[in-house]
């Protein structure tokens, strides 16, 4: 019996030390090959190829101050939880991200919390005000869903909670959890840069101004050196020449990507063909066009115009990339609402506000990572647009209008009287239209055997007539891009903010989308193409089914603990009662 005790227990020795053996090896494996599983259906904690690759390329400390500490909902803890697991997957592959989750809201003295409050809206993060059920009712609680990143001295706003129009708050928690990889990782690599690309915005065609592009022009300057450029003829003013090797020169664009906003005049066939060239080298185009003139100032002045053509001559050259803008204005019932004067008290005008079918709101539904969980994009007299069949080139619609839209073709009376009846649903039952178009491939030339006479002696135009791979995006609205000024005092007001019904549209995340895009790729951005399923409990069911499951999970755990320790004691029982053989 003593040699058969000796044995086992020499057994459990051996498997003992055997197992610390395993266990270190692996640890000394693990501090050379790093390796992560992730068994989830959608990948929700694999990061992507582009953020490991930015992460492993930081040389500093990048400091995280999440202020997303505290008691709150639970949206809001998860929310706090997944944006510490997102923190905590980008430290697995660099050691110098750190972070700390604040409280603001930590102190006792409401003084000291006013002054916290205010100093956080200074450095650039925004208050979310919230209903919470208490035990004495309801109280007003306000959050800051967002975070301070520091590295090297500068410091950059990220805003964590990515607010939805129309959208459930469980959704713009789930849709702001999802973009949580992408805002993270896009912040560590706009403090970090040390290059910015060059973008320009032309003008001399009658575009948008400086000051009508002054709140993007700022957002921009943030990730890029920007330019304001008259391309007057020049057939250097985007490309020059640069030695490839040190025999031979070449030419090379001088811009990663071109905005071209709302022009009201005329290109030139220079300038269309200096513009062509631009794009044959790989150059990046953001169009913003009105095919149609038409202005709400003219319109409240008289109360009513008429919407005309508006001839830019640029109707064969985005033919030829495979676009067709129409002659013509939709009408949406999904719109923004415009303030209107309909009497007075008292001599007081009484302003009360009516739907303007001409200001259709887009809620962007494409799972393209330009507009994906995108807020709704306000716009203004927009047309409608066709893609056209072009070999080589592939076209993704951004940008639809709702399914209750019309078409109203050039010419097109407009009259703010339409305002005092109810519309004809059954006219606003147009399939949605397109708005917006990525292009992207390999373009042809729209110059190819017609070069324009004014450029036909130049020797230095190294004409191309095909494209390298190149992408472009097509908007037919430029008022996308245009912010509005303050009623009173005149100071430009953010980019997709509307005064009126002080609401904050999706514009601006838009356009700095779409030039992320056009000037990075596909890279991180594509994160935003991640869906991560919502799985929400069925409360109705829960409460209905409330006992049956509180015995699933407390009581049924315990019974079968207590039946394996009954049966393991029986076995035991027989297994040592029995007498020893002779």
């Amino acid at each position: 019996m003593s040699d058969k005790r000796k044995n086992i227990k020499r057994t459990h020795q051996v498997q003992l030390l055997a197992g610390i053996a395993v266990i270190v090896l692996i640890n000394l494996i693990g501090d050379y090959v790093f390796t992560r599983v992730d068994l989830t259906s959608e990948k929700r904690y694999s990061l992507s190829d582009a953020t490991i690759e930015l992460l492993e390329g930081i040389d500093d400390i990048v400091y995280f101050q999440v202020y997303l500490e505290g008691d709150f909902p639970a949206g809001f803890k998860r929310l706090r939880n997944a944006t510490r697991e997102m923190l905590d997957e980008f430290r697995a592959y660099s050691d110098n991200i750190e972070y700390e989750f604040i409280n603001p809201s930590a102190s006792d003295d409401p003084n000291e919390r006013k002054d916290t409050y205010s100093l956080l809206v200074e450095r650039g993060l925004n208050p979310t005000d919230l209903q919470v059920n208490t035990s004495d009712g309801m109280s007003k609680q306000i959050i800051f869903p967002g975070a301070i990143v520091a590295y090297r001295g500068d410091e950059m706003p990220l805003e964590l909670l990515k607010s939805q129009m129309g959208i459930p708050p469980v959704e713009v928690l789930n849709n702001s959890i999802q973009s949580l990889e992408f805002n993270l990782a896009n912040t560590i690599k706009n403090i970090t840069a040390t290059y910015k690309p060059k973008v320009a915005i032309i003008e001399g065609h009658g575009e948008l101004s400086n000051m009508e592009l002054a709140d993007i022009t700022v957002a921009l300057s943030e990730h890029y050196i920007v330019e304001r450029l008259k391309i007057d003829g020049k057939i250097n003013s985007l490309t020059e020449r640069a030695q490839v090797d040190s025999l031979n020169t070449g030419i090379r664009n001088k811009f990663q990507a071109v905005i071209i906003a709302q022009p009201d005049s005329s290109f030139s066939e220079k300038d269309k063909f200096i513009i062509d060239q631009y794009i044959m080298r790989g150059g990046k185009v953001l169009w913003l066009i009105d095919p149609m003139i038409a202005s709400m100032d003219s319109l409240q002045s008289s109360g009513d115009m008429v919407s005309i053509s508006r001839e830019l001559n640029l109707d064969d050259m985005l033919f030829k990339y495979g676009v067709r803008l129409n002659r013509d204005l939709i009408m949406d019932l999904n719109a923004l609402p415009i303030p209107l004067t309909v009497g007075s008290v008292a001599g007081q005008p009484q302003i009360e506000f009516y739907d303007w079918y001409f200001f259709p709101i887009i809620t962007p539904l494409s799972d393209h990572p330009v507009v994906k969980n995108l807020n709704a994009i306000k716009t203004a007299f927009i047309s409608s647009m066709d893609t056209i069949a072009i070999p080589g080139i592939e076209k993704t619609i951004l940008l639809k209008t709702s399914p209750y839209s019309r078409v109203m073709n050039a010419p097109v009376y407009v009259n703010l009287n339409i305002l005092q009846n109810e519309p004809d649903i059954g006219l606003f039952n147009h399939s949605p239209l397109a708005v917006g178009v990525l292009l992207e491939g390999e373009f042809p030339s729209v110059y190819t055997n017609r070069l324009p006479p004014a450029i036909l002696n130049s020797r230095e135009i190294g004409f191309k007539e095909v494209s390298e791979p190149t992408s472009m995006i097509v908007i037919s609205d430029g008022d996308v891009i245009k912010n509005q000024f303050h009623f009173s005092q005149g100071y430009p007001l953010p980019l997709g903010y509307d005064q009126y019904t002080r609401q904050t549209f999706g514009n601006k995340e838009l356009i700095l989308n779409a030039m992320n895009y056009l000037t990075d790729g596909p890279g991180l951005i594509s994160i935003r193409s991640r869906d991560l399923k919502l799985r929400l409990l069925d409360m109705a069911k829960v409460n209905q089914e409330k006992l049956h499951w509180q015995l699933l999970n407390v009581v049924l755990p315990l019974l079968l603990i207590a039946f394996v320790g009954i049966i393991n004691f029986w076995i035991r029982k027989r297994k040592f009662s029995r007498p020893e053989k002779a």
